[in-house]
């Protein structure tokens, strides 16, 4: 297996699951088949994997990585957010363990036609689904300045929404906003010129630099892709397809992915959800989770020395009760 790919925590995850022989995993967003390549050489020889992902690429370099173990996994194209009616479609209902690796993969990001960098010259696409029908250039273009600065401030916690957005319908006045080049200059210049590049602290307290472009970029890619609405219906079909002592594990790489994990795990995790001062329990909730990650789990220092995008990575994971 070529290492071009390193699958962020591997050992953490591993542990987590506990691949073995007579389970049934999931990968449901297999991407280039890290994860997924380790998972099936742990539950070696008889274990099978299915991989989900949205991007159709991602999918044909899975399968010539993996085509090694070809008896044992079945690769589909389609969102986790429709997982168990993917699982159903193939005639399985439940399994032993899902993982959701969440973000932006590294094909994506090192593909300039894909248009998820603002590092490298492509169209302003960012669609991880060529299924879908509406680019990043189009909400750039044709959105309302409102809509613009709900995106930034939402989805990139961006502080300078409003100016990013002064700025964008200004030129997109004059001709098209259409390369990523082009927006990332745009969001540059929109910035206090103190502010150019912004700190941000890593896991190890260390200060890194920002693009000022960054957080738009996110922003952007999350809103054309839908993300954080499927990954919340999402977690759900991964519990709802979880035998009792299966795993869900859960890598996210910004704080808005984090936080609907954590939650979500909180909230299946309850014995009752019924107003505190309710003297009896009338809800009728039944707790599904056991959550095994009090804390979110960091790479290690030598994993991000190894691989810099592990650096933002944050695993949670939770047992089925």
């Amino acid at each position: 297996m070529s290492e071009t790919h390193i699958p962020v925590l591997r050992n953490e995850v591993l542990d987590f699951l506990k691949p073995n022989p007579e389970g049934i995993y999931v990968d449901a967003t297999i991407g280039l088949g890290g994860h997924g390549f380790w998972i099936l050489k742990k539950s070696h020889p008889t274990g099978r994997l299915i991989g989900v992902d949205v991007d159709a690429s991602a999918l044909v370099i899975a399968e010539k990585r993996l085509h090694v173990f070809e008896k044992r996994i079945r690769l589909i194209h389609g969102n986790f957010a429709q997982l168990r009616h993917l699982l159903e479609e193939h005639q399985i209902n439940k399994v032993d363990g899902v993982l959701l690796d969440l973000g932006v993969s590294s094909l994506q990001l090192d593909t300039p036609d894909r248009g998820f960098s603002f590092q490298h010259l492509g169209p302003l696409d960012m669609r991880m689904d060529g299924r879908i029908s509406i680019s990043a250039a189009q909400i750039i273009n044709k959105s309302n300045p409102d809509k613009l600065v709900k995106i930034f401030k939402e989805y990139g916690e961006e502080h300078y929404a409003k100016q990013i957005v002064r700025h964008i319908v200004a030129k997109r006045s004059e001709k098209p906003i259409t390369s990523t080049l082009q927006l990332a200059k745009i969001v540059k210049d929109a910035y206090p010129i103190k502010t150019k590049r912004s700190k941000a602290f890593t896991q190890n307290g260390q200060k890194r630099e920002i693009h000022p472009a960054t957080r738009v970029f996110q922003a952007l890619r999350i809103e054309v892709n839908a993300e954080l609405n499927n990954l919340d219906i999402g977690l759900d079909m991964a519990v709802s397809v979880l035998k009792p002592g299966g795993c869900v594990c859960v890598i996210s790489f910004h704080s808005l992915e984090d936080r609907i994990v954590k939650q979500r795990f909180r909230h299946l995790a309850k014995t009752c959800i019924c107003p505190p001062k309710t003297p009896i329990c009338i809800c009728e909730h039944q707790q599904m989770l056991q959550i095994v990650t009090n804390r979110p789990i960091f790479p290690s220092a030598s994993e991000i020395e190894g691989n810099p995008r592990a650096r933002s990575a944050k695993l949670r994971a939770a047992i089925k009760i």
